[in-house]
């Protein structure tokens, strides 16, 4: 079941999903927000989908046909497709969430979702996705990478090299790493960065940030376990020293 429109001004969401009656109700709402849609219903008919119509956006469902909504997001991350997930799932199971996020999902939604906060979500990662985070502190005026460690990030290609050898960073991971890295020394609650990062402000962000901060330790720090840039402050939050 396809639904693709040709307007290119509108942000084109990509709705893998295999129940009918919720990919019909999820794409009429996005319909309403603004957006255009183009509905897969197997994880096969994703990838073909997503190889074609280059979403902005993919809502992406686990339970599916032939390929589960977890092989297709190691497919397309394996591929060098790094399009904004973000994975709709029926199960609570905390591996599930786990793995999707260690594979490069930008968020993590579970059913029954409310409909508000799901747009609300989608308007977030696509906001994350076009627009980079304004340099502050930590970088003088024009520059376009900084340097810690073995680590070089190159602000204007949006890439990271760690050690002579390209590390593969989600969307959501750069876009942390570098808020970071542009306020460095500060001091930033949990609240603070879901706030400031994912654009959200209700959501659980102890499971969020700290996941996506073991995951960039685990990319970028020569010891995850004892780690000299990604501090954490007991008590308040993380901060980044270079």
């Amino acid at each position: 079941m396809t639904d693709l429109s040709t307007s290119a001004t509108s942000a084109l969401v990509a709705i893998v999903e295999d129940d009918a009656a919720i990919a019909e109700g999820l794409s009429l709402n996005l319909k309403l927000q603004g957006y255009e849609t183009e509905v897969a219903g197997d994880g096969e008919e994703a990838l073909a989908c997503i190889d074609s119509a280059a979403p902005d956006l993919v809502l992406l469902d686990i339970s599916l046909p032939k390929l589960s909504g977890i092989d297709v997001l190691e497919r397309l991350r394996n591929a060098g497709n790094h399009v904004p997930v973000i994975v709709l799932s029926a199960r609570q199971d905390e591996f599930d969430k786990v793995a999707a996020l260690r594979l490069g999902a930008d968020d993590y939604v579970t059913k029954p979702f409310a409909l508000a906060e799901l747009l609300a979500r989608v308007a977030a990662v696509l906001r994350r996705a076009r627009h980079s985070r304004p340099v502050t502190d930590a970088l003088p005026a024009g520059a376009d990478a900084l340097r810690f460690s073995d680590v070089v990030i190159d602000l204007a290609a949006r890439t990271v090299i760690r050690g002579g050898e390209p590390v593969k960073l989600t969307h959501l991971e750069f876009e942390l790493l570098s808020f970071f890295c542009h306020n460095r020394n500060r001091v930033f609650s949990r609240e603070e960065l879901l706030r400031e990062v994912w654009g959200l402000r209700q959501a659980n962000p102890a499971r969020t940030v700290d996941n996506f901060v073991a995951q960039l330790r685990v990319k970028v720090e020569a010891d995850p376990e004892r780690p000299t840039h990604l501090l954490t402050v007991r008590g308040s939050g993380y901060r980044f020293v270079r």
